[in-house]
């Protein structure tokens, strides 16, 4: 009897340990859809509003040629808001949403982690 409850012991012991480091946020993916209507080239990051993080991040951003759509997947925690921040390439007082460095704030640049994809985002003149 001792050693069914060790064993037992044991298991319990080895469950805690291994749930005891993981994050209760589920994984989710969402796809940004950009289109780039300015006739320059626009760069592009993601900005998460519960954490931090950005997409794509390391110093990197997504560039658009003119007149370019990409589509950018992106895995998030589920129910996170993500913010876009555009700007023209080389001249970042030219913004849209959240703008450089997710700095600026904005009415209708933010949607929530919960699969699928956004609609196209418009990047105008």
């Amino acid at each position: 009897m001792t050693f069914i409850r060790r064993r037992a012991a044991l298991a319990a012991l080895s469950i805690a340990v291994l749930f005891s480091g993981t994050s209760m946020a589920s994984a989710a993916d969402v796809t940004f859809q950009m289109k780039n209507s300015h006739p320059n080239a626009v760069e592009v990051e993601l900005y998460s509003q519960d954490r931090d993080h950005i997409w794509p991040g390391n110093n990197q951003v997504y560039l658009l040629d003119d007149g370019e759509t990409k589509q950018i997947p992106l895995s998030c925690d589920e129910g996170e808001k993500i913010c876009y921040g555009a700007w023209i390439s080389g001249d970042k007082a030219t913004y849209w949403g959240t703008g450089p460095d997710n700095a600026e704030t904005c009415s209708d640049c933010c949607y929530t982690c919960e699969g699928g994809s956004t609609e196209e985002i418009d990047l105008t003149e």
